[in-house]
Formats: structure tokens, C-alpha cells, sequence
């Protein structure tokens, strides 16, 4: 009970920013979504460097072959890094990478850059920081692990609030996974339970380099105003830089701020001139090969069918990217178009609620079932989590019902037995078409702590091709084929009663997880 006391100054949430939309979409295809690029970069790719991945064994096992394989650099952004036996294994993998590098004669110079949350990081004994010690003290020159410690946990906040509480504050949740110029792009974090049997989403986009370039630039930003791990487990922030909770928050905000809109902007700017430049070029050579009569020559590269387009929330430091073109998505989608939405947490924000019930599109939405919730069986009031979690469904179920949406609006529950589920992203299939054009993936849930609280991205995938998207439709029903369609009976069952308590609670607490 204390323990919620101590979240008190905290259980008023501030008003959001209503932000208008950028643009309307344009009316055609694919192409009807490049209004993203007025707000981030657009990175154009052929869909063969594109591959989904379907298991958390096929994404364990891909980590470990892309770290052995990896001969410029290794970024790994994660919440946290767990302490078991096949973690253990990612970082004797991660030195036998470095060891190899730095024994290989020539212009080897393998660098590995690690960032994850400071308050996750750092819980209990046996931690994130004490797994990764090894490697910074063997390779002090090649290896920077930085922990992001949010800028809204501090002064008697940080003295009162114990660890796992601390948590609720705000996080650095972003999970991208790169080495050389393979991206693995997904909400899965470097722990067992995601290596085994929790359900996500994880992409991979092969040999695309701008795209790698831009996520390590990213990583390196926030990297840059993190506390950075030393070889005797202490934290220091990087020389002349504003410290998250001693130094002044405005003060720190605005460097952060500074330092990631240079990082998109820039990577905008260098493919806008990109863009420009492979336009004009093709122009010519394409009319220099009708004139010919010539076919274009072999190794010229494809005309990319498939675009990348980052999107990123940190709002503690006044970035609402994600947030812009999800609402705009939600929005804009047509009528009869239909929108698949899966979050692991199912606590979407008020205005994003608004818009699925306000909208035209039909909406699946598959979320957790209480067995499969990660808190599911957690001591202590994490054990309630859950339920509250049954709570939010049943409100927002009651208002569906209440609208006479059930026919536009379901809602499906992902069951599994011995599995969690964490997968989150959504599915945009047009009008008419059988087939999705558009997917988001990474790490939001589409809920108040993801738009509000902590660090985030995801890219929005936009393809014209037909073995893409029928890959991204695999995808989806895969994932829905393990879930059954949520009705009023479903909150009659015995496993869906909820506690007086934990109704009165949820109001108050759900902006926290």
C-alpha cells in the first residue's frame, strides 16, 4: 500500500498536446503515404532486403550470427539485458567478436555500442551492468555501454521511490538490434523469456546501410546524454554534459532534444539529396537506354519498391513523431480499409481510443489474454497488473458495445499455452485489398506511458510488393490464429473477475505501466 503512496505527486497526468496531423494522404497505393517524409527520413530499399521473422528462436539465433559475423560495429539498444545462461552466451559471443577483431591484421576495428535503461539495468544484485563489466574492462577502447536514467526521476522522487517502482517513472524502451548494415528492427528485449517462448515481432533489413547509419547516429545521441558505465561499476555523463537528475531538467531536455532532431534532420536532408540525385540519374540513364534500345546493365541497383520510414517518441524531450503519424494513420484510414493493432499491454491512450471509435476503418485488435500477460503470477501488486489490465479491456468493450461498433471494432485475445505475449505493431491493408501495404513495428504500445513517458521508435514499412506484403500478412495471421474473439461472455468467466480495489486503483495508476 505504501508503495503507492509514494507514486502520490505523481498521480495527476498532465494535460497531452493535441498536435494537428501533417497532411492529408495522398490517393494513390503505396506512394500514398510519403507525406511521412515531411517529419522523417525516407529511406527507399528493395523488399528482398527485407525478411520477417517469425520465432523468438529465430531471433535468438540470428543475434548470435550477426554479432560473430560483424566486422565494423555492433549497437544493440535494449530495456535491459538479463543475467541467464543465454545471455551469457550473446556476450561471450560479443567477446569472441572483439578478440577476433582485434587479432585480425589489416583495418579491422569492430566497435560495439550498448545502450539500455539505467533503472532496469540496474535491479537487484546480478545485473544488466554486471553482465556487461567483463567486456569494458577487456576492451575499454571498443566497448561504451550507456544507461539512460529518465530526467523525470529525481530529487526526493529518486530518495522515496524503490527499485521496480522507479520503473514507472520512465524508461529508455527503444529496441533495435544492428551490426555492420543489418538491422533487426522489434519490441523484443535481450533476456531469455524472448529468446524461448514470449511472443513479438522482429524484422530484418539486410544490407542497407543509410538505414543503419541512421539508427547508430540515433543510438549514439541518446547514448551521448546517458550516464556511461565504467570498469568498476560506477556511472559518470560524458565531460560538459547536462547530468538527467542532478543538473537543471530544462536544461537537460533541451540538449536531448538538440541532439536527436539533428539526427533526423540531417539523415532527412541526406536523403532528400539522395533522392534528388538517384532521380535525376535515372532520368538520364533511362533515356539513354530508350534511345539505345539497351536493357539497364547488371549490379545497377533496383528501383526500391519497399520505404523506411523512423519514427521516434521521446515527448520527455518535446518529440512526438510517432504519436503524429499514428493518430494521422488512425485518421486518414478510408472506409472498408482495415487496421490490425496488437499491443502486449492493452491501455491505449484517450485520444488514440477516440480515434478507432470515431473512425471509419474496421479494427482487430489483439492483445494479451490475463494468462499471457507478462505480469501474470508477478508477487506482490505487480500480481494485479493483470486484472487491471482485464478492467481497461471490459471499459473499452462496454464502450464499443455502447456505439454499436462490435461489427467494426473486435477485440481478440492472443492464449497460448506456456507463452507470453509482447508483440505490438499494426497492419494496414486498403480497401479492396487482401494484402497489407503498410506495417509499424518496434517498440510502442500505443499506450500513455509509450506517447508519454518513455523513449521510443518503430519504422513504418510501406511496401509495393506482393511477396512483401504477403510475408507481412503471414505475419498477422499467425499471430491471430492463436486468439479468440472477445464477447460479453468473455467477462463472465471466472479468470476475468476483477477486485473492487483494483477498480478503484486503475484509474489512478494506469498512466504507469
Amino acid at each position: 500500500r505504501s508503495s503507492w503512496l509514494l507514486l502520490a505527486p505523481l498521480l495527476t497526468p498532465p494535460v497531452p498536446v493535441v498536435t494537428a496531423p501533417p497532411c492529408s494522404l495522398c490517393p494513390e497505393g503505396a506512394h500514398r503515404f510519403q507525406w511521412i517524409r515531411n517529419l522523417v527520413p525516407e529511406f527507399g530499399i528493395s523488399s528482398s532486403h527485407v525478411k520477417v521473422l517469425s520465432s523468438p528462436t529465430e531471433f535468438y539465433e540470428l543475434l548470435k550470427v550477426q554479432i560473430k559475423t560483424a566486422k565494423q560495429r555492433v549497437v544493440m539498444a535494449s530495456l535491459y539485458l538479463g543475467t541467464g545462461l543465454l545471455e551469457q552466451e550473446l556476450v561471450d559471443c560479443l567477446e569472441e567478436t572483439l578478440e577476433k577483431s582485434l587479432q585480425a591484421k589489416g583495418s579491422s576495428d569492430l566497435r560495439v555500442s550498448i545502450l539500455l535503461d539505467y533503472t532496469r539495468g540496474s535491479r537487484g544484485r546480478k545485473n544488466s551492468r554486471t553482465m556487461l563489466i567483463p567486456l569494458l574492462q577487456r576492451f575499454p577502447e571498443r566497448v561504451r555501454v550507456s544507461l539512460f536514467h529518465t530526467p523525470n526521476l529525481r530529487g526526493l522522487l529518486r530518495l522515496l521511490i524503490p527499485e521496480r517502482f522507479n520503473e514507472t517513472i520512465g524508461l529508455q524502451h527503444i529496441k533495435v538490434y544492428l551490426f555492420d548494415d543489418n538491422v533487426i528492427l522489434s519490441g523484443a528485449n535481450l533476456s531469455d523469456l524472448y529468446f524461448t517462448n514470449r511472443q513479438d515481432r522482429y524484422v530484418l533489413l539486410q544490407d542497407s546501410p543509410e538505414i543503419a547509419d541512421f539508427f547508430t547516429e540515433l543510438v549514439d545521441a541518446i547514448g551521448d546524454v546517458s550516464l556511461q558505465l565504467q570498469q568498476d561499476d560506477t556511472v559518470q555523463m560524458m565531460e560538459g554534459m547536462v547530468h538527467p537528475y542532478q543538473g537543471d531538467k530544462v536544461a537537460y531536455c533541451e540538449v536531448a532534444n538538440r541532439r536527436v532532431m539533428e539526427v533526423i534532420n540531417s539523415a532527412r536532408t541526406r536523403q532528400e539529396l539522395l533522392h534528388a540525385k538517384t532521380f535525376h540519374s535515372s532520368q538520364q540513364s533511362s533515356s539513354l537506354l530508350s534511345q539505345q534500345g539497351a536493357q539497364p546493365a547488371e549490379g545497377l541497383k533496383p528501383e526500391p519498391d519497399t520505404w523506411i520510414y523512423p519514427l521516434i517518441q521521446m515527448k520527455p524531450f518535446g518529440i512526438q513523431i510517432d504519436e503524429m503519424v499514428t493518430e494521422t494513420l488512425l485518421t486518414e484510414a478510408e472506409r472498408d480499409a482495415r487496421i490490425y493493432l496488437t499491443t502486449g499491454y492493452f491501455n491505449l491512450t484517450q485520444a488514440y481510443m477516440d480515434l478507432i471509435l470515431g473512425t471509419r476503418a474496421e479494427y482487430r485488435i489483439l492483445l494479451a489474454s490475463p494468462e499471457v500477460n507478462g505480469f501474470f503470477g508477478a508477487k506482490g501488486v505487480a500480481g494485479a497488473i493483470p486484472a487491471a489490465y482485464v478492467y481497461i479491456e471490459h471499459q473499452f468493450y462496454s464502450e464499443v458495445c455502447c456505439l454499436h461498433q462490435q461489427e467494426r471494432v473486435w477485440l481478440q485475445e492472443y492464449s497460448r499455452a506456456g507463452w507470453t505475449f509482447h508483440a505490438k505493431g499494426l497492419w494496414l491493408y486498403l480497401a479492396g485489398s487482401d494484402l497489407p501495404c503498410l506495417t509499424l513495428i518496434g517498440s510502442p504500445n500505443f499506450g500513455y506511458r509509450s506517447v508519454h513517458r518513455d523513449l521510443e521508435a518503430q519504422v513504418a514499412i510501406v511496401t509495393e510488393n506482393k511477396a512483401l506484403q504477403q510475408q507481412l500478412h503471414q505475419e498477422q495471421e499467425q499471430l491471430y490464429l492463436c486468439s479468440g474473439v472477445v464477447s460479453s461472455s468473455t467477462f463472465e468467466q471466472p479468470n476475468r473477475y476483477v477486485k473492487l480495489w483494483v477498480k478503484l486503483v486503475t484509474p489512478l495508476i494506469k498512466n504507469f505501466f
